[in-house]
C-alpha cells in the first residue's frame, strides 16, 4: 500500500497557486470586475425595482449566491482545466507520470490549487458584494461547506476536461458553451417561480438550478428546490468525477498517448 506523499502534492499545489498570482489581472482581478458590474447593473440599477417572486429578499441580495456560483462554476472548471492541459501539451505530463507521484498527490495538487483559487474569488467577490448590496448569510456553515463541494467538484470536472480536450478549442467549449448558458438559465437572476409553464418545467432539468437554489437556501433558509435535492445531486457528481478520474488514471486514457 502506497503512502501519500504530501511533498509533490504541495509541490504540485504552489506551482499551480503561483501561476494564478503571476496573472492576477487574468486570473482574479477579471473575474471580481465582471462580478462588480453585475451588481452594479443588476442589483443597485434593478434590485429597487424587481421585488416579485423573492421571498421577501432584496433583489440586489438576492443575486449574491447565483453571481458567486456563477464564478465557482466557470472559474473552478477553468482553472483545473487549464491546470492539467498544458503539462499535456508542453510534455511535461509524461515527467509527472514517470516520478513517484499517485492519483492522491496529483489531484490534491492540481485539484486543490484550483479549488483554492476559486475560494478566494468567492471571498472577494462577497466582500465586493457588501459595498453594493446588504446581504447576510443565515447558515454560514453550510454556506461554507456547500461553497467548498462545489468548488471540488467542478474543480474536479475541469481536471476531467482538461485530459479530454486536445486543443485550446476545446478546452474553451464546455465553460463558454454549456456551463455558462446553464448558469444563467438556472436562476441566478431570478427565482424560477416567477416562470410560466411549461419553462418552470424545463428549467426544472437545469442541474445548476439544484445548485444555485442550494447555495441561495444557505444564504437566506428559503429556495424554488429541496435542500436535499441540491446537496444528494451535487455529492453524487462530486462521486462520478472521482469515479471517472480513477478509471483515466488506471486505464491512461489520453495521459499517455
Amino acid at each position: 500500500m502506497s503512502v501519500f506523499n504530501f511533498r509533490s502534492a504541495w509541490a504540485i499545489y504552489k506551482q499551480e497557486l503561483m501561476r494564478a498570482f503571476r496573472t492576477a489581472m487574468q486570473s482574479i482581478l477579471a473575474p471580481v470586475l465582471t462580478t462588480t458590474l453585475y451588481f452594479v447593473v443588476f442589483g443597485a440599477a434593478m434590485g429597487n425595482s424587481v421585488q416579485h417572486g423573492l421571498g421577501g429578499v432584496n433583489y440586489g441580495a438576492f443575486i449574491v449566491p447565483g453571481l458567486l456560483l456563477l464564478t465557482l462554476l466557470s472559474e473552478s472548471t477553468t482553472n483545473a482545466s487549464f491546470g492539467i492541459y498544458m503539462p499535456r501539451f508542453t510534455g511535461a505530463i509524461y515527467e509527472l507520470l514517470s516520478a513517484p507521484v499517485g492519483i492522491g498527490e496529483t489531484l490534491v495538487g492540481f485539484v486543490g490549487a484550483a479549488a483554492t483559487k476559486s475560494l478566494i474569488l468567492a471571498a472577494i467577490i462577497l466582500l465586493t458584494a457588501t459595498r453594493f448590496v446588504d446581504y447576510h448569510i443565515e447558515h454560514p456553515i453550510y454556506a461554507l461547506g456547500y461553497i467548498l463541494l462545489v468548488s471540488a467538484s467542478f474543480s474536479l470536472f475541469g481536471f476531467i476536461l482538461g485530459i479530454w480536450a486536445d486543443s485550446f478549442e476545446k478546452l474553451s467549449i464546455v465553460p463558454l458553451l454549456i456551463l455558462t448558458p446553464l448558469t444563467f438559465l438556472g436562476g441566478t437572476f431570478y427565482s424560477i417561480q416567477v416562470l410560466p409553464e411549461p419553462w418552470r418545467s424545463v428549467a426544472m432539468a437545469n442541474p445548476v438550478v439544484y445548485l444555485v437554489n442550494g447555495l441561495r437556501w444557505t444564504f437566506y433558509g428559503t429556495s424554488d428546490v429541496s435542500i436535499g435535492i441540491s446537496l444528494g445531486l451535487t455529492l453524487l457528481f462530486l462521486a462520478f468525477c472521482v469515479g471517472l478520474i480513477a478509471w483515466i488514471f488506471r486505464t491512461g486514457w489520453r495521459l499517455r498517448t
